[in-house]
């Protein structure tokens, strides 16, 4: 019989337990995970192509329903690109409503203006406050970092950005992410009815292809299929079953030679970028409630040509496998019956890695 259950995690794959069905269903590590988990880590937050020109705004919701951040994000007139609070630090109102082409931030509730990089500028009928304009009148910044285009936001950022990102700019570096374009038309969301960690152990393995994805199966030589492990992320990497569709990797990259057909790197704790010969699918798994989530797809295309093709192929109907599958495990581990698990030390390694960075901060 597995032990008593505990939110603790062998160091040892081959020894370990997964977490606890509790740990998927419990309102209160829910609300821990808010905190130790979400509020100190790296979100994805837009893209430099959203601020195309000097003055250029786009508000946002960081997390909604779970930390619930107004912030925004601008470009200044020297091209800078900002980000910080969306909150006016007079009585509180949002200050930027939609995306915009603006001079300065103007609060619609009492007037009070903000230049494009968040200083305090001017607030009417204020002759006479001692001690004012002060530091604490600018809105708030949040830490902003880049990456091939991309924006990513932190509130307080318990890892470093560059030691967060690393394992994903020197294993790809090499592919066209300036050059990518987004893509609407195959951008969603899906709602799906499960705990975002139980999406996110799915994703976490190929364990599941062949069972679950059988199109997928089809592309992809699972018996090479395999997941690599870095502090703060995981790579798995799909071999192809032939040389159609599959990257063109340089010499200088360990998998020079292999049939890649996809690179999927998932990012502590809810982003991925799964990468194609055509271009980037991300997706974000943000926690609308404790059994609610919703998964945010975005595409971005760097040789349209080659889409509908490989691996990289047929992802709304993966998606919909995919949100199927997790909630059936979501219904399973409200069971009185279930306790926990084992691992695979074979394939399911990412997953582990996973339970052992929320085990860490539970």
């Amino acid at each position: 019989m597995p032990p008593a259950e505990r939110f603790e995690i062998d160091t040892d794959v081959r020894h370990s337990y997964t977490l606890p069905g509790s740990a998927y269903r419990d309102p209160v590590v829910f609300a821990k995970q808010r905190e130790s988990v979400f509020a100190k880590s790296w979100h994805l937050a837009g893209h430099e192509s959203e601020l195309p020109g000097a003055g250029s705004v786009k508000p946002f919701m960081l997390l909604p329903g779970v930390l619930d951040v107004p912030l925004v994000l601008s470009r200044d007139a020297e091209g800078r690109i900002h980000a910080f609070s969306n909150v006016c630090t007079h009585r509180g109102a949002i200050v930027c409503d939609a995306p915009a082409t603006l001079n300065a931030f103007r609060c619609r509730y009492h007037g009070r203006r903000f230049a494009l990089d968040g200083r305090f500028l001017s607030m009417p009928e204020f002759e006479g406050a001692e001690g004012f304009p002060s530091p604490s009148d600018d809105l708030p910044h949040v830490t902003l970092a880049r990456f091939g285009g991309f924006l990513f936001v932190s509130l307080d950022p318990e890892v470093p950005f560059e030691t967060w990102i690393e394992p994903l700019r020197s294993r790809a570096g090499f592919l066209p992410f300036e050059k990518a374009v987004l893509e609407p038309s195959r951008s969603r969301a899906y709602d799906v009815a499960a705990n975002w960690a139980l999406y996110v152990d799915n994703y976490l393995e190929g364990f599941h292809i062949p069972y679950v994805h059988p199109a997928l199966a089809k592309a992809l030589d699972y018996g090479s299929y395999r997941t690599e492990l870095f502090d703060f992320s995981t790579l798995q990497v799909g071999v192809a079953e032939t040389d159609d569709e599959v990257f063109t990797i340089p010499e200088s990259s360990p998998d020079a030679g292999a049939r890649v057909a996809g690179y999927y790197f998932w990012l502590f704790p809810n982003t991925m970028f799964n990468l194609y010969p055509w271009g980037i699918s991300i997706n974000v798994v943000e926690p609308v409630a404790l059994e609610k989530t919703r998964v945010v797809y975005e595409t971005w295309v760097w040789d349209s040509a080659r889409l509908d093709r490989g691996a990289g192929s047929g992802l709304d109907r993966v998606e919909h496998e995919d949100e199927a599958v997790v909630e059936s495990v979501q219904k399973g581990i409200r069971s009185r019956l279930y306790s926990r698990g084992r691992f695979s030390p074979t394939r399911e390694t990412g997953v582990h890695r996973f339970h052992r960075l929320l085990a860490e901060r539970a």
